[in-house]
């Protein structure tokens, strides 16, 4: 693929080199010899060919990060505040080739390169640079304990928090260097190594962050990335009887063949997984923050975003004016390639989401939702859809049921007072939203959402700080924030008699 000459001349140079995976310090090809290739989805043409990754890449990059994880091996012999200092290195080599990975990130996933440099670059970043202040902090503690059957006896007791082991991390497409750092972040900072597998619409991001890895005196072996598609790396890297845990983020779908692979060692497993997330506004809101905002909950990202608030719903006095202020909102969305510096929703990720996507729509319009804005795709090049709004819509109809994650949202009223009973019918609990001024109104309503993040007065917030996950069918575990390292470690309990 030719690329423009203005993009930034280090992301042109690397997208056209010739691509390896990372396995210990090697840049090797798959065993197979085979490749794929991945798509530009502003234009539909191929953008680079990646290693297609097999059974026998995991085998071998397992090995690698066992060996580097043995009490023998450089991470294990390397002091946690050494440990700590490498990973603070990898945040500032992030945000030192911001420009790159950005780009990056613009033309494997399609997302504007004005949000990619605001948004993925900087919280990657700081995602490493907070999680390593705990690789010399993630430390037990001692205990006194009473047993009944020998008394007088005299005891020390305590906690070791100790590093899981090897772990197989399986990141999605929507923010493909982001998802990695949440991933890779928690796991080096309690002690892991790590076998990466990025998705193989978007792996350009993760195979740059390997490099940036070695560079910044994270040992061979930590960190490897295997490339490849999930039947082929995936499914094998979670059913590893070498593996000690498996990550996975995507869809609720994959996530139980996630579960089933990982039952042969009984694997440690995380999980985040799909939404389906409620954003609830009361007639108090203030709605000249509340309308945008409402737009931003489900068209950020394009609306590939687990945690999109996706079904609205309105407090049925302000209902009309919600219903236009929003659908206007998406009429002022200027879609288009990701590199445009107006662009403010760029193109689905693939030709298999855009088709899901115009599925969902279709399905809408069958079963009798108004399309009050969008409702189709944009143009017959790249993977290019409307912002759509579906008003009339009910439980069952599908797009209100199931996870689209498409720039799609649908809205219902409900009557005054009420907090909506529909808001918890779903068997997804990732994120919710709630709008209004009455603050008392606010905190019983996020205490009555079934949802791992609620957002008062505001919506897609994140923080290294805060943990996120999901309730219900939406994950197991949460990642970010000191709750993260719970994922990592293995408690180890001691009692010596004194």
């Amino acid at each position: 693929m030719a690329l423009d000459a203005t993009i930034d001349q280090h992301a042109r140079e690397f997208v056209t080199r010739h691509h390896q995976m990372l396995i210990g310090n090697d840049w090797v090809d798959a065993a197979s010899g085979q490749t794929f290739e991945t798509y530009d989805p502003s234009t539909g043409d191929v953008l680079a060919t990646i290693p297609r990754g097999s059974s026998e890449d995991i085998d071998r990059a397992v090995k690698t990060a066992r060996a580097a994880f043995d009490p023998d091996g450089p991470w294990r012999r390397m002091s946690p505040s050494d440990r700590g200092r490498a990973i603070h290195r990898l945040g500032d080599l992030i945000l030192e080739h911001g420009d790159e990975l950005a780009t990056l990130e613009t033309l494997d996933n399609g997302k504007p390169l004005t949000v990619a440099k605001a948004a993925d670059v900087p919280l990657a970043a700081d995602l490493f640079h907070y999680m390593s202040g705990w690789a010399n902090k993630n430390g037990g503690s001692t205990l006194q304990i009473s047993v009944p059957y020998m008394p007088g006896a005299e005891w020390h007791a305590y906690t070791l928090h100790e590093p899981v082991g090897v772990v197989g991390q399986i990141i999605p497409w929507n923010f493909p260097l982001l998802m990695a750092a949440w991933k890779l972040g928690p796991a080096l900072a309690c002690g892991c190594t790590v076998v990466l597998k990025p998705a193989e619409q978007t792996p350009l991001s993760a195979l740059r962050l390997g490099e940036l890895c070695l560079e910044a005196g994270i040992p061979p072996g930590v960190v490897n990335v295997v490339t490849g598609f999930g039947e082929e790396t995936g499914a094998p890297l979670a059913a590893h009887p070498d593996v000690d845990k498996v990550a996975f983020t995507g869809s609720t779908e994959v996530g139980r063949l996630i579960l089933q692979a990982a039952a042969g060692n009984i694997k440690k497993v995380s999980l985040e997984l799909g939404g389906k997330s409620p954003n609830v506004v009361y007639a108090d809101a203030d709605l000249e923050t509340a309308i945008p905002g409402a737009a931003n909950a489900i068209f950020f990202n394009h609306g590939q975003c687990c945690a999109a608030g996706s079904r609205l719903f309105v407090e049925e006095s302000i209902y009309d004016d919600v219903v236009s202020g929003v659908a206007e909102h998406a009429r002022s969305i200027q879609v288009g390639p990701g590199l445009d510096p107006q662009t403010q929703m760029g193109p689905l990720v693939s030709q298999e989401q855009m088709d899901r996507v115009c599925g969902f729509l279709a399905s809408g319009e069958t079963e009798g939702a108004e399309t009050v804005v969008g409702g189709k795709r944009k143009g017959d090049r790249g993977y290019f859809v409307e912002p759509t709004v579906l008003a009339g819509t009910n439980p069952r109809m599908k797009v209100e049921a199931e996870e689209i994650f498409g720039p799609v949202v649908t809205v219902r009223p409900f009557e005054r007072g009420a907090t909506p009973g529909d808001a918890n019918a779903t068997n997804y609990g990732l994120a919710a939203g709630v709008w209004t001024k009455d603050l008392s109104k606010a905190h019983r309503t996020a205490k009555a959402l079934r949802a791992g993040t609620v957002w008062i007065n505001c919506y897609n917030v994140f923080d290294a700080a805060l943990p996120f996950g999901g309730y219900k069918e939406s994950g197991w575990g949460r990642e970010m924030g000191a709750e993260a390292l719970e994922l990592y470690t293995e408690v180890k309990s001691v009692v010596t008699l004194l």
